[in-house]
């Protein structure tokens, strides 16, 4: 992605990958953002391509936000992409992870810790929850016609869909 000019009125016709950017956060129903924490602050990286969408783009949408740090948990960045996601109207969901001393979490690309492995299928759950309640969403409905087909954690979207239902019954 080119870095932001700071006008977002500009479609980039030079850049497709701006626009793709645009056009999939716009379809998005649920957005995932995880950053590094860098020197107590989220990536540059995340905040130009944040920077490259407006309000159009992330209004309305549910969305969950993950650190890692390679020393201690602190929640800088978690609160730079709340902050900035609530400023384009959307719904931050009020629970979040901040994985401290991730080169001791991760074995093999997967998570050895038990816990943090059950705060990431609660963090699911929960998103699933505001997703059928803020956007109206029927997620077994979804999953069925792709809605989710790009989201890693579909399946436990699923089951926390799933649940939803058994507590309205």
């Amino acid at each position: 992605l080119p870095f932001c000019n700071g006008d977002n009125q500009d479609p980039m016709l030079d850049c497709p990958a701006v626009a793709e950017l645009r056009r999939s956060v716009r379809d998005a129903h649920v957005l995932v953002l995880a950053t590094p924490e860098y020197h107590g602050g989220m990536s540059g990286v995340l905040k130009n391509a944040l920077d490259l969408l407006s309000v159009e783009h992330l209004e309305g949408k549910v969305a969950g936000v993950i650190s890692v740090l390679g020393g201690g948990v602190n929640s800088n960045a978690l609160n730079d992409l709340s902050r900035i996601l609530r400023c384009c109207h959307a719904w931050v969901i009020p629970q979040h992870i901040a994985i401290g001393r991730s080169n001791t979490v991760f074995v093999d690309g997967r998570i050895s810790d038990a816990g943090l492995r059950l705060r990431f299928e609660e963090f699911a759950q929960n998103l699933a929850r505001s997703s059928v309640r803020l956007c109206g969403l029927d997620l077994a409905a979804s999953e069925t016609h792709g809605t989710f087909r790009n989201l890693s954690i579909a399946a436990s979207l699923q089951s926390g869909a799933q649940q939803l239902e058994q507590q309205r019954n």
